[in-house]
């Protein structure tokens, strides 16, 4: 057990740092008494986990109190009996409490499902990154080491925690710039999502690196005596594409292997920012450059802090390589991104900066309190962590990073609130466009404002793309628009309630509106209807409850009423079979059709769309009708909230669904018997299945099968793709 201690305290002293020593040793000798009998899933001493998350957050030159944090990362929650938060900071200060107290892993609260619980677990990861971003840094180095040992769990527990940790954990990663950690935590959870694909992309960059290899080296050979010749100090690196990278731009693109081009890639290291360009003249000097394949993150940094040259070249031999040029101080930086980079010493002017480079942070925790919707929050991550950005230019040459698809809108409110709640137009490039434009990289963008704008409208909430922007347009008729807010929020719910059709009293409305407000954590009525009115709530997210409540208060007073049942007009006959399943607006053994156009599974996120004349019909939220109904205006009132009934999720409720699979494969005479050897071997129905020879040597089969949830048709899609003869299987 010393051996592990020992080994961190050999890299710490190598570091050349000023590491306190004497109080990491204590911090230790502390966890290491506090985990005394604990174990891992593997057999090993639970200590062992505290000492791998120190060792490779001193990789990343964490300080002293950031080692000390990891090694105690789960002492309060794991010995809660032992000890707790004011021991910790009477024994190791209170920058190691706090960090500790942010890292603290949370306790299940019982919410009213997993989508919510998710989202308060992310809510309170944020929140700790809003007062100290070196929670993240630590955060990141603990689930790097849970996956680098994730073989020891169950293997229901290996995949969600491997999709966990690709949906949020390798995107944060990239947001903060840490590319060496956000590209191992991509692999390994690749390598348990989809363990065949990875194996076939692993052994195919095995075998075109073997074929090339010499390729490579000559490029690298060439380069370097060009550099010695202009007398540059380097470090050249090849390097292939990860394995992750492959197979994302080969499902995205849907290319196959062969027809990835960017494969190979030389980095060049040198000392200066003008040897930078040096070198980028002589590459291009060297080999002909692929137009529209150079890109200068040097002049126009990434967000994350990440500078570099990127060119694609082709080589002598006709084989097409990326070059990546920095200095040692920008390959520090792409590395480790903000935590290479993290002052820690206040009132300095990097702090400021850095203050800037991480407001996405703090708007990510302000619309979580300007808004009750859990959807609008989820929105909101996906578009400020996970989506590219465009970099378009004020007029006197400020590079400005927003998400794509942002429009001049987003723009004005990122420069200032002010600006975009003044705003009455907008330029692009000198010429005057709507204020809905969507902007493309590289372009300057001017605003135009007048003290006469009477502030910005409610439509715009549902033009802008940014969290920022929605928060400030929310903020203006928060405190400019109350009496309007409650007019129209009292509105919208006394249309809610028409649809009940049952009569009340002026007293039995107030109890209403009183017990929502206060199931909703709202002081007042008028409090309520304002949050409604200025769009941080949304009546159809709040359906369930108010029925709720309208049924507690005003049904028992009308004996003669039964309760109230969801109305349903059908011209046909309905089966039965699906009663039970779907929870519509808080009601259960609601009556629903399955729409075919997205076929949902037990695991897919659901809405329902009350239909004319057919009842409702449930449908994926992603699924494309749905989006095109929305485009198009559809009637919100046909939109009902949808969930999954507990008995479906828990499968104690036998059923199954319909799942369609398209299947490309290599045209052969035993390709269907496999295809149906291998699901009478998994016992699955085969319903329907049609097959188009596209030639000779390919066939297309959609094959409609019976499925019990979104594990199950992973498993089967997983079994489909180990057929020799099979490329590819998507759902459809």
């Amino acid at each position: 057990m010393d051996n592990g201690i020992e080994k961190l305290l050999f890299i710490l002293e190598k570091a050349g740092k000023n590491y306190d020593l004497l109080k990491i040793r204590q911090a230790y000798l502390c966890a290491a008494e506090l985990h005394e009998g604990q174990f891992r899933n593997s057999g090993e001493a639970y200590i062992s986990h505290p000492i791998a998350v120190a060792e490779i957050a001193a990789g990343l030159g964490l300080d002293t109190d950031c080692i000390c944090a990891a090694l105690l990362h789960d002492t309060v929650e794991d010995c809660a009996e032992k000890v707790n938060l004011d021991e910790i900071r009477r024994r190791f200060g209170a920058i190691v409490a706090d960090l500790v107290d942010g890292l603290t892993k949370m306790v299940n609260i019982p919410f009213a499902d997993k989508e919510e619980q998710s989202v308060e677990n992310l809510r309170k990861m944020l929140l700790a990154m809003s007062r100290d971003i070196r929670v993240i840094f630590i955060k990141l180095c603990d689930r790097l080491h849970n996956m680098r040992t994730l073989d020891a769990k169950p293997e229901n527990k290996r995949r969600m925690t491997a999709l966990e940790t690709m949906n949020v954990y390798a995107p944060l990663a990239h947001r903060l710039g840490m590319h060496r950690i956000k590209h191992e935590l991509e692999n390994l959870s690749l390598s348990y999502l989809d363990p065949i694909g990875y194996n076939e992309v692993y052994d195919d960059i095995e075998r075109k690196y073997g074929i090339n290899r010499n390729f490579l080296e000559k490029a690298r050979s060439q380069i370097a005596d060009k550099l010695t010749e202009y007398n540059i100090h380097f470090q050249l690196e090849g390097r292939v594409k990860s394995v992750y990278s492959i197979y994302k731009k080969m499902y995205n693109q849907n290319k196959s292997f062969d027809e990835i081009y960017d494969f190979y890639a030389l980095r060049i290291i040198v000392d200066t920012e003008l040897e930078c360009y040096t070198a980028l003249g002589i590459i291009h000097d060297m080999f002909r450059s692929m137009p529209g394949r150079f890109k200068d993150y040097i002049s126009t940094p990434k967000p994350n802090l990440y500078r570099s040259l990127h060119t694609t070249v082709i080589g002598r031999d006709g084989i097409p390589f990326e070059v990546q040029i920095r200095t040692w101080e920008m390959h520090h930086i792409a590395e480790y991104g903000i935590a290479a980079h993290w002052k820690y010493k206040s009132g300095e002017a990097a702090d400021t900066d850095m203050d800037k480079k991480l407001a996405w942070v703090a708007n990510l925790v302000e619309t979580e309190s300007e808004t009750y919707d859990p959807d609008e929050f989820m929105r909101a991550l996906k578009i400020d962590i996970f989506q590219d950005e465009t970099f378009v230019f004020t007029p006197k040459g400020d590079v400005i990073a927003l998400p794509q698809g942002s429009t001049v809108i987003d723009f004005a409110y990122n420069i200032h609130s002010a600006i975009g709640n003044k705003m009455i137009g907008g330029k692009i490039n000198g010429m005057i466009v709507p204020i809905d434009r969507v902007l493309q990289n590289g372009e300057i963008v001017e605003i135009l404002t007048s003290n006469q704008s009477r502030g910005p409208s409610r439509d715009w909430l549902k033009i802008v793309k940014t969290s920022e922007a929605k928060n400030k347009i929310r903020q203006w008729f928060k405190k400019e628009k109350r009496a309007e807010n409650i007019a129209v929020g009292k509105t919208e719910i006394e249309r809610e309630i028409k649809h009940y059709g049952v009569s009340y009293t002026d007293a039995q409305y107030q109890a209403v509106m009183a017990g929502l407000a206060k199931r909703l954590g709202l002081h007042e009525v008028d409090d309520l209807y304002n949050t409604i009115g200025y769009g941080g709530l949304s009546v159809t997210k709040i359906a369930g409850k108010l029925r709720d409540e309208f049924d507690r208060v005003v049904v028992p007073e009308i004996p003669q009423q039964r309760a109230l049942q969801p109305i349903l007009i059908s011209t046909k006959p309905r089966s039965s079979k699906h009663i039970g399943s779907v929870i519509v607006d808080g009601i259960d053994g609601c009556q629903v059709k399955f729409a075919k156009c997205c076929n949902p599974l037990p695991g897919d996120r659901l809405i329902a769309f009350v239909t004319k004349g057919f009842g409702i019909s449930v449908h994926k939220t992603d699924c494309e009708n749905i989006v095109a109904k929305r485009a198009a205006g559809e009637d919100p009132e046909r939109f009902k909230r949808a969930e999954w009934a507990d008995a479906v999720i828990t499968g104690t409720q036998s059923r199954t669904f319909e799942a369609v699979l398209h299947i490309k494969a290599v045209n052969s005479y035993s390709l269907i018997a496999e295809i149906t050897a291998v699901l009478a071997e998994m016992r699955v129905s085969i319903l329907q299945m049609n097959t188009q020879n596209k030639n000779d040597k390919e066939v297309n089969i959609t094959l409609t099968i019976a499925c019990k949830n979104l594990d199950h048709l992973y498993s089967i899609q997983s079994k489909l793709r180990s057929i020799r003869d099979v490329e590819r299987v998507t759902r459809l």
